[in-house]
């Protein structure tokens, strides 16, 4: 009998092996080189995610609707190898994984509060397709709150849900020089805010997505917005009393 012919190898098959090269402007710029990192759809916003803390891939894809199960695997797997996250075991009894920022990825804290400066007057109007997660107002609120001398716990409540925000230079987030993340151990990098209500805030404002939007985009200040009645302050210390303006 002829020998059968050996089927020929797919293309596929041979290019399989062969490690993927990530696409990239090919310009010696640094702009450029930093959207070969993090100019890809969706990276941003889960930067933003990962700005407030450690996340499960599922609670990753919970917050950010619209994306795909295969594209946010995508996204996780660049954002590794490019060392602005990893992903670790977390100690027993629990058997999940968690997301994390790097020293280098939390570094990228000042260009997403710089985008939310800059993207808040495109938030004139709600569109109805538009989802709306209560902690991403986290960042737009950081401007508003440039200035800021106590350091301590901020709990945030809006209509859509509660947040909270870690104030000063040993809790979190150093607004008074300029936005910066740090770990209560004095290392480079931590949480910037949290999800849900604090345990212990030192203090509280409750107010709604417009005002927060109007501090935003710098058409009020946190100080007239209170004295205003539109933003309410409570807690005892000195966070809550710079808030009131006393």
């Amino acid at each position: 009998m002829p020998r059968q012919q050996q089927p020929a190898e797919r293309p596929a098959a041979r290019s399989a092996a062969r490690p993927v090269r990530r696409r990239s402007y090919d310009q010696f710029d640094a702009t450029a080189r930093a959207l070969d990192s993090v100019g890809d759809r969706w990276t941003l916003l889960i930067v933003r995610e990962l700005l407030g803390g450690p996340r499960r891939y599922t609670d990753l894809h919970a917050d950010l609707p619209g994306v795909s199960t295969d594209v946010l695997a995508s996204r996780l797997k660049d954002m590794e190898q490019g060392g602005l996250a990893l992903r670790r075991k977390l100690p027993p009894p629990s058997a999940a994984s968690v997301y994390e920022l790097t020293e280098r990825g939390h570094g990228l804290l000042p260009v997403l509060t710089a985008l939310a400066a800059w993207g808040a007057p495109a938030l004139a109007e709600r569109r109805p397709t538009d989802a709306v997660r209560a902690h991403w107002f986290a960042l737009p609120l950081l401007g508003a709150l440039t200035g800021l001398t106590r350091e301590g716990v901020l709990e945030v409540r809006l209509d859509e849900g509660e947040f909270h925000l870690r104030i000063g230079a040993h809790a979190g987030l150093h607004v008074g020089g300029g936005a910066r993340a740090v770990l209560p151990g004095g290392e480079a990098y931590g949480a910037v805010y949290g999800y849900g209500p604090a345990d212990c805030p030192d203090a509280r404002i409750v107010l709604d997505a417009e005002v927060c939007l109007e501090l935003a985009r710098g058409g009020a200040t946190f100080a007239g917005a209170v004295k205003d009645g539109r933003v309410e302050v409570s807690g005892e210390g000195p966070l809550a009393a710079e808030l009131r303006g006393a």
